[in-house]
């Protein structure tokens, strides 16, 4: 395992780096972190099934271009709708940056 802070290599099973002394467990933590959204899944599914026509969903997690497709042709005739709520419940749905949205709830 490498130290992000010093670039030093450690042992697999190392609490702390054996040069700057930081916590690894900590920056593996933070590292994972970097890769999940800041918008929220269940409020992104509630959007979805109450205002899923017009693209609400969308815009909430900055796909604006779509969003407005969304409301143009109301959803998808459906469609779009059923497709993105399949999407949002398995957790395949992304922000416009691609990450995968936070299922926690307590943190935004």
């Amino acid at each position: 395992m490498f130290c992000h802070n010093c670039n030093s290599q450690n042992d697999d099973g190392s609490n702390f780096c054996k040069i700057c002394g930081i916590n690894l467990l900590i920056q593996a933590n933070m590292t994972q972190d970097r890769n999940i959204s800041s918008k929220n899944w269940l409020l992104t599914l509630l959007l979805c099934i109450f205002f899923g026509a017009v693209g609400i969903h969308r815009f909430y997690v900055g796909k604006i271009g779509t969003g407005i497709l969304m409301i143009l042709t109301f959803g998808g005739f459906g469609i779009w709708v059923l497709v993105d709520l399949i999407l949002i419940v398995t957790n395949a749905f992304t922000d416009e940056n691609g990450l995968k949205l936070n299922k926690n709830l307590y943190r935004y």
